[in-house]
C-alpha cells in the first residue's frame, strides 16, 4: 500500500528520442501526473501489448510499478529500456539496481549502483556506496538475528505498520472499510486504510482483528498511530481531511500527523492536526521518544536532503510543539527515509532505501546519541531474515521480550503487504568492557583506589573510575574497534598513560597496567622528563601550536605541579637548525610561551612558570647548519624541557 512508504516526491526522469504519444498514452499520463499508478498501469500496458511503445512510456511504466513497490515488475520495464538506451538520468540507474535486487540479481545491481555513483557522485547515496564498498558483507555479519513468522491477522490486502498498545497491536489495513462507502485509492488499486486493533498472545501472534477508534477512521487513509504510555493520547496518520475537508491547490489529499485524546468514556475525542502540518508538504508515521518529550517522523518538508526525511520536535510539559529539526546526513539521504521507532532502550530504528542495503526499504538501527543531540555514531542494516529484497519496514520491537514486529510485502505473503512477529535472537551491537588489574611495576603488589580515567583517541575525557581493592577496574559500553587512552594516576606513583584498541566482537578487552614508584630523588636544576620519566614536548617544523600527543604528556607534567604545588618550573623551548638563528630563536620563544599558556589555562598559577626561547643554540646532536640529518633527528631538536627551579 503505497501510503505508507510515503513516496513523498516523485523524481522526474525524461528520455531522449521519445516519439508522438497517441490519445490513449496522453490519458496514461495524466494518470500517472496524478500518481493513480494503478490507472496508468492499466493504460500503458495496453497500449505496450500492441506494440506501441517509447523510452518515455517504458519509463512510466517501470516507475509505477516501482512506486507502488512491484519492483520485479518495474525491473521488467526498466531493463528493456536500458537495452535501448544504456545512456539515462542517475536516478534511473539507482531505481534500475533495486529491481535487480529484488531480482535477486545482485552483481547486476551492483554494476548498476557504481554507475549510478560516477553520474552524480554528489548524490549522498552514492557517498554511502563509496563508502562501504563491503556493505552485503556487513549486512551478512548482521544477519541471523531474526525469527520471521506470519504475525496471524494479514488479510489478501494491505497490512503493515503496528503500534503497541498496551497489551494489544493497532495497525493499519485496506481490508474492508465500511459496507456503504468503499473508497478506491487510484494510487494502488485497493481500498484506503483504516486502524485495526488485535490481541498480542503469549508468543507474539495476533488475533481477534477488530475495527479501532470509529472516532478516528474515515472513509481516506489513516494509518501508523503512536500511543503515550498511559493510553490517554495518540499520534496517528491521516490524511489532510476534517470534517469532510481537505485538499491541496492540484485536489491531492496529502498526509498529516493528527493527535487525539481518550475521554472516560472510552471515545478518541479532540481529533487535530498537529501545528507543523502544511497544506503544502506531507509529514507521516509519527514515532515518541522513550520519555515521550519528542516526536520523530518522516516527511517532505522545504529544505531537506532527499524525497522524504526523518525530523524531530519537542513537545512541552504543556503539550505544545518546537519548531521541527532535520535528523541529519547520518540518517538522511536523497533517497527515502521514513518509520521511525524508538524502543526503551534508546535504540532508534527506520525504514531507507538510500543506506545501503538488499533492495527496496530496508530497515537499519542506529543509538540515540546520549547528549540529546543529532549526532548519530553508526547506522547499520539489521540484516537477513527482517530484510530482504523486498520493502521491509514499520518495526517496532519490546525491550525486555525481544519480541516484535515487521511489515514487509516480501514474497509468500498473504497481501500485497503483510505483518510478521518475530524475536531477536542476540544484539546487533557489538558489547564490549575494558577491565584490568593496577599493580606496581616492580613488585607485582595490587594497587587499590589508582584513579583511572577513560579518554577517547581526540583525549577527550569520557568516565572516571577507582581501582578496587583487588585493583581491578572496569570501564563499561566502550566502542568495538574504537581506540582509547587510559590515564592512572596514583600518589607516590608517576602518573601512566596507556593506549587500547578495543576488540572488534563482544566481550571483555583486558588492560593490565603497572605503575612505577616514584623513587628518584628531585633535584633543583632536574629535568622533570628525567625525574618523572616524562617524554619531552616535541613540535612540528615551524609550528608552536600544542600537538596532540604533547598533550597527553603535557598532562603529566600538570600532574607533577599538582602533585607538588610549591614546584616552580623554567620551560625552555628549542628548535632544529634549519631557518635563520634570529628566525629560530622568535619561533622558540612563542613554543615556550605557548607550552606556559597550556598549564596555565590547565589551573597551574603563572608566578610558578618561567619560559624562554633558546632558539637552536642548544642543539642534542650533530645537525647543526649545513650538516646533512634526516627528519627524525631535526625531531630531536624540536623540544620543550622544564627545569625545576625550586620546591
Amino acid at each position: 500500500m503505497k501510503n505508507r512508504i510515503i513516496y513523498l516526491v516523485l523524481i522526474a526522469i525524461t528520455c531522449v528520442n521519445s516519439y508522438a504519444q497517441g490519445k490513449k498514452e496522453v490519458k496514461g499520463d495524466k494518470e500517472y501526473g496524478k500518481y493513480a499508478y494503478i490507472d496508468a498501469i492499466k493504460t500503458y500496458e495496453r497500449i505496450y501489448e500492441k506494440g506501441y511503445k517509447s523510452p518515455d512510456m517504458l519509463l512510466k511504466l517501470g516507475n509505477a510499478y516501482y512506486f507502488n513497490a512491484e519492483l520485479e515488475k518495474a525491473n521488467k520495464f526498466y531493463s528493456e529500456l536500458y537495452s535501448l538506451n544504456p545512456e539515462q538520468q542517475p536516478e534511473f540507474y539507482y531505481h534500475f539496481a533495486q529491481t535487480l535486487k529484488a531480482a535477486k540479481d545482485y552483481t547486476r545491481a551492483e554494476a548498476m549502483l557504481v554507475e549510478f555513483a560516477k553520474k552524480d557522485a554528489k548524490d549522498s547515496r552514492a557517498k554511502l556506496l563509496n563508502q562501504n564498498r563491503d556493505y552485503l558483507a556487513e549486512i551478512k555479519q548482521n544477519s541471523g538475528r531474526f525469527k520471521i513468522e506470519n504475525a496471524g491477522i494479514n488479510s489478501k490486502f494491505s497490512d503493515y505498520g503496528p503500534s503497541f498498545m498496551g497489551t494489544k497491536v493497532v495497525f493499519a489495513s485496506a481490508r474492508d472499510t465500511g459496507n456503504f462507502s468503499k473508497k478506491i485509492h487510484t494510487w494502488t488499486g485497493q481500498h484506503f486504510t483504516n486502524l485495526y486493533s488485535a490481541n498480542m498472545g503469549e508468543d507474539g501472534s495476533l488475533s481477534a482483528v477488530a475495527k479501532f477508534g470509529k472516532q478516528i477512521n474515515t472513509k481516506y487513509h489513516e494509518d501508523t498511530p503512536v500511543f503515550t504510555k498511559d493510553g490517554k493520547t495518540a499520534y496517528f496518520t491521516r490524511n489532510n481531511y476534517l470534517d469532510g475537508r481537505g485538499f491541496d491547490a492540484e485536489k491531492v489529499t496529502l498526509l498529516k500527523i493528527y493527535k487525539a485524546t481518550l475521554d472516560k468514556d472510552g471515545n478518541w475525542t479532540n481529533i487535530a492536526p498537529l501545528p507543523f502540518n502544511s497544506d503544502s508538504f506531507q509529514a507521516a508515521h509519527p514515532a515518541l521518544s522513550s520519555d515521550e518529550k519528542t516526536m520523530y517522523f518522516a516527511s517532505d518538508m522545504p529544505g531537506g536532503k532527499g524525497q522524504s526525511d526523518l525530523y524531530r520536535v519537542r513537545i512541552s510539559d504543556d503539550g505544545s510543539f518546537g519548531t521541527p529539526e532535520n535528523l541529519g546526513d547520518m540518517i538522511n539521504t536523497a533517497g527515502r527515509e521514513t518509520y521511525p521507532f524508538i524502543n526503551e532502550d534508546n535504540e532508534f530504528y527506520f525504514a531507507s532505501d538510500g543506506q545501503p542495503g538488499l533492495g527496496g526499504l530496508d530497515i537499519f538501527i542506529t543509538k540515540m546519541p546520549k547528549d540529546g543531540s543529532i549526532n548519530f555514531k553508526q547506522v547499520l542494516n539489521v540484516g537477513e531474515e527482517a530484510n530482504g529484497p523486498k520493502d521491509d519496514f514499520a518495526l517496532i520491537i519490546d525491550s525486555k521480550s525481544k519480541k516484535g514486529y515487521l511489515s514487509s510485502n516480501r514474497d509468500g505473503g498473504q497481501g500485497s503487504d503483510d505483518i510478521y512477529k518475530f524475536i531477536e535472537s542476540r544484539p546487533i551491537w557489538c558489547e564490549q568492557v575494558l577491565t584490568g588489574i593496577v599493580t606496581d611495576q616492580d613488585t607485582k603488589a595490587i594497587l587499590p583506589n589508582a584513579k583511572l580515567i577513560l579518554m577517547d583517541d581526540k583525549f577527550n575525557v569520557i568516565k572516571e573510575a577507582l581501582s578496587d581493592a583487588n585493583g581491578k577496574y572496569e570501564f563499561t559500553e566502550v566502542e568495538c574497534s574504537e581506540k582509547y587512552y587510559v590515564r592512572t594516576s596514583l600518589e607516590t606513583y608517576n602518573t601512566k598513560e596507556s593506549p587500547v584498541i578495543i576488540n572488534k566482537e563482544s566481550g571483555k578487552t583486558e588492560l593490565n597496567i603497572e605503575l612505577e614508584k616514584i623513587a628518584k630523588p628531585i633535584p633543583i636544576g632536574g629535568d622533570l622528563a628525567d625525574v618523572f620519566g616524562i617524554n619531552l614536548i616535541y613540535f612540528d617544523l615551524d609550528k608552536w601550536n600544542i600537538r596532540d600527543d604533547a598533550a597527553i604528556d603535557l598532562a603529566k607534567i600538570l600532574d607533577v605541579l599538582q602533585q607538588y604545588p610549591t614546584m616552580k618550573i623554567d620551560i625552555r623551548s628549542h628548535t632544529d637548525s634549519r631557518a635563520t638563528s634570529e628566525y629560530n630563536m622568535k619561533l622558540s620563544d612563542r613554543r615556550a610561551k605557548s607550552t606556559k599558556e597550556w598549564l596555565i589555562k590547565n589551573g597551574i598559577k603563572a608566578d610558578r612558570l618561567t619560559a624562554k626561547g633558546y632558539g637552536e643554540t642548544q642543539l642534542v646532536n650533530k645537525c647543526a647548519d649545513g650538516v646533512e640529518c634526516t627528519e627524525a633527528e631535526h625531531q630531536l631538536n624540536r623540544r620543550s624541557q622544564f627545569i625545576i627551579t625550586a620546591l
